[in-house]
């Protein structure tokens, strides 16, 4: 079980700072500038797909990603952000990896980029650690971004944390209907919307100077070899979500195919 020793600047704007704050995995991650993305747990497609794209270019212009490793827009920032660029702060120890499903990404979070949690190891979520994961959440990241959520939803826990902390948030353009309490936002001007993915990241890419390969052909001359899905998923389990997700590759009888 690793300690985080020193002070971290941003989570001054929390109620009471973190007793303790436990961590395995990369601590050089919290030095770079961080947008901190939640939203709901069954997205829409097109949040899906417009997450990953956001989390994807943001990374490549050396920005970390922070997410809270639920299902849903959690799991879809973190593949999106690939798990050298990405905090996932957890309900839970840091030895659990919960939700179960996504296992395989956080193994890969651990192992390339950083999990964080303030409880001790063992330690299993609860409704109210939750909340107390979301707002380590939002503290850790220079603005937040709210991929899709309804009106009343535990996504809005989060909002209110970003209100308090006087974070600016940020939404996506949806359609009416559809992920109400995010348009509820722009509609009491509590949020700012990300017309242009490129000018959103540039926005924050632009002080961060660092500069980060992009390593996403290694993964595709791996699909090139026609792999099977399990050893694809096995290999780069972060990366074959984001691939399916773009359409950069297609699975036929359980093998890899780039489009």
């Amino acid at each position: 079980m690793n300690i985080v020793q020193d002070k971290i600047e941003e989570l001054s704007c929390m109620k009471s700072y973190p007793n303790q704050l436990l961590y395995d995995g990369n601590l050089e991650l919290l030095k770079r500038t961080k947008i901190s993305i939640v939203g709901s747990r069954k997205p829409t497609k097109y949040s899906r797909l417009m997450i990953q794209k956001l989390a994807s270019q943001l990374a490549k212009n050396g920005i970390c990603i922070v997410s809270g490793g639920a299902m849903g827009i959690d799991a879809v920032a973190h593949s999106g952000a690939g798990a050298l660029h990405t905090i996932s702060v957890l309900p839970c120890g840091v030895d659990i990896r919960y939700p179960a499903v996504n296992k395989n990404l956080l193994n890969d979070i651990k192992n390339n980029g950083l999990l964080l949690s303030q409880f001790d190891s063992g330690f299993r979520a609860t409704p109210w650690s939750f909340v107390v994961r979301n707002e380590l959440v939002v503290a850790l990241g220079d603005v937040l971004v709210v991929g899709e959520a309804e009106l009343g939803s535990g996504t809005m826990r989060s909002v209110e944390f970003a209100l308090k902390m006087g974070k600016e948030i940020y939404v996506l353009p949806q359609r009416l209907g559809e992920s109400e309490a995010t348009n509820k936002l722009l509609r009491d001007n509590k949020a700012k919307l990300i017309y242009d993915i490129d000018e959103f990241v540039a926005r924050f890419s632009t002080h961060n100077g660092i500069h980060v390969e992009n390593k996403i052909d290694d993964f595709l001359e791996f699909c090139n070899t026609n792999p099977t899905y399990d050893d694809a998923l096995k290999k780069y389990p972060s990366r074959i979500f984001e691939a399916e997700l773009s359409g950069d590759i297609e699975i036929k009888n359980g093998l890899i195919f780039l489009t």
